[in-house]
């Protein structure tokens, strides 16, 4: 059984901040990256942010400096802290989940709206 559960998602204004939080449950498989893309109405899914088993980290261009991806490996979660955030945010936000073994696997998703 594989389990990809996102929750901090909602509503917040412009400048504001949210957490959206991921946990990832492998029944036989270890975990070597998570992240966070998002899609917009409308437009591509694109990469947020990830990061690996070892700590490594990668930002897209539009959120550095204003988000930040961690990691609690013993408990398979990864969180996105989202600050200064913009109208141009507003998506739904999809963590993933790559195993060691190459397999994919994707949480349905939470909304983050931004506006006044």
């Amino acid at each position: 059984q594989v389990q990809v559960v996102e929750s901090g998602g909602g509503l917040v204004q412009p400048g504001g901040s949210l957490r959206l939080s991921c946990a990832a449950s492998l029944s036989t498989f270890s975990i070597y990256a998570m992240g966070w893309y998002r899609q917009a109405s409308g437009k591509q899914r694109e990469l947020v942010a990830a990061i690996t088993s070892g700590g490594s980290t990668h930002y897209a261009d539009f959120v550095k400096g204003r988000f930040a991806i961690s990691r609690d490996s013993a408990k398979n979660t990864v969180e996105l802290q989202m600050n200064s955030l913009k109208p141009e945010d507003t998506a739904v936000y999809l963590c993933y989940v790559v195993s060691d073994r190459a397999y994919l696997y994707w949480g349905q998703g939470t909304q983050v709206t931004v506006s006044s």
